[in-house]
């Protein structure tokens, strides 16, 4: 192994595994900690089961903050563009911005939070969230919209890798494959209602609105919490060597090929829906004619697929099929889809209609609750030691890829969704290589036969 604090899952058998929570730093004596200080579920069982839920509703809230970012803005883009008098392809700039920012940030929140425990980097990175947020709304030309949305991005993505982190910190094996199906329920919400709710809001106002809605809710969210989320890190499980080594962790994480192509595959399997998320609105609404409320039900109808296959795969799958087999199912439908989109937009099968596209989005869409949560599940199994710093890379790999190959959908202009196709073509059949040539033949090198 190439790394001493990297250690492999092995077979997905409840043996193995730890079913029920397992405690960040469990109690060396019969007295349970004070209750402000938190340091995960201790205490009767009762105390865990509000415990457990409190986490569970603030984790949820703070990984849904992101998609509200992000969707509830979809359906404005085209009025964006009009409204500052620039380019679509500028305009989808403020979402690249945004997931940049997202990506940059997690790489200083997450070994920081393992240095200084989860709750200071949270509370810093959310009241800033609010404050760009703000800025957003006062924007007056693309490029100070674009800032402001970097800098959002950056802000925001304390609550994303710390979500993760604190998940590792409390859970283990098939309760974490568990947990994660159960965040991606209540974050699922988010892009469920988030377009259609941007939408009606374009209908009473205008664009920035939304930044509005964006900020109070981003505003209240902080403020829970500031109140309910207790440390599940504590003191002594901390990292005390200087702060250039707790980024050095980073290195032995990516020396595990195991854990890079989990990685990997949960990133370019992301680029291929970020991909979908900013030209879905232009190729809908502008090539097949649908209105910004038809968008924001086809959105939502894609989001209710991801959040019911992410629950059968959480609810049913997790625990009786090997978690690999998930995912080469799940990338398997992927590749199906995508390759029937490329088929479909480049007129091989004849003239398409908005029907066929939303379907073969539906497919590509809904797959991703099989492989993206598993993905992310397998990666943090790799590792006890580092939580912050592997949910920094994988979140960071994610958003980078994505922003880096989405804006690749609008090479050809608007009149056309083959280039938004065949990149996603392109992200799923990398990520089926990570999958087979990294992950799969890395555990067989690692455990033998």
């Amino acid at each position: 192994m190439e790394s001493a604090d990297v250690q492999d899952a092995g077979p997905d058998t409840p043996a193995q595994f730890t079913a029920t929570p397992t405690p960040a730093h469990p109690p060396t004596h019969p007295t349970p900690p004070a209750p402000s200080r938190g340091y995960g579920p201790h205490g009767s069982r009762e105390a865990q089961a509000r415990t457990g839920l409190v986490v569970t509703l603030v984790l949820g809230g703070l990984t849904a903050l992101p998609p509200l970012s992000m969707d509830m803005y979809l359906p404005a883009l085209p009025r964006v563009s009009s409204a500052l008098h620039a380019p679509s392809a500028t305009v989808q700039l403020t979402l690249t911005a945004c997931l940049g920012g997202m990506a940059l940030g997690q790489l200083v929140v997450g070994p920081l939070s393992d240095r200084w425990g989860r709750r200071r980097p949270l509370l810093a990175g959310m009241m800033i969230y609010v404050v760009a947020t703000v800025a957003c709304v006062f924007a007056a030309t693309a490029p100070v919209l674009i800032g402001f949305r970097l800098l959002q991005g950056l802000a925001g993505s304390a609550g994303i890798v710390i979500a993760r982190a604190v998940v590792r910190d409390l859970y283990d094996g098939l309760a974490m494959a568990r947990f994660f199906s159960t965040l991606q329920l209540i974050s699922g919400v988010a892009p469920i209602i988030a377009p259609a709710i941007g939408g009606q809001i374009l209908r009473l106002t205008e664009w920035r609105g939304i930044f509005v809605v964006c900020a109070a809710v981003g505003a209240l969210l902080t403020a829970v919490a500031w109140r309910r989320l207790h440390e599940t890190l504590p003191p002594e499980r901390r990292h005390k060597g200087a702060l250039l080594s707790t980024f050095g962790a980073m290195r032995g994480l990516l020396a595990d090929r195991v854990f890079a192509g989990y990685v990997l595959v949960g990133s370019f399997g992301f680029a291929a829906l970020f991909t979908y998320v900013s030209a879905s609105s232009f190729v809908v609404q502008d090539i097949y004619g649908a209105s910004p409320q038809t968008f924001g039900l086809l959105f939502g109808l894609n989001s209710v697929g991801i959040v019911g296959v992410g629950q059968l795969n959480g609810k049913v799958l997790v625990g009786r099929v090997d978690m690999d087999k998930v995912i080469g199912a799940g990338l398997a439908l992927i590749t199906l889809a995508a390759t029937a989109l490329v088929l479909l937009t480049t007129g091989a099968l004849g003239r398409a209609t908005l029907p066929e596209i939303a379907a073969a989005l539906f497919v590509l869409m809904a797959a991703m609750g099989l492989v993206l949560p598993t993905a992310n599940t397998r990666a943090l199994l790799r590792t006890r030691r580092h939580a912050g710093s592997a949910s920094a890379l994988i979140g960071t790999s994610s958003f980078l890829i994505g922003a880096a190959l989405s804006p690749l959908s609008g090479v050809a202009g608007d009149g056309t969704a083959v280039p938004m196709a065949i990149t996603q073509l392109s992200c799923v059949l990398v990520a089926v290589g990570c999958f087979v040539g990294l992950c799969l033949r890395g555990r067989r090198t690692v455990e033998g036969p």
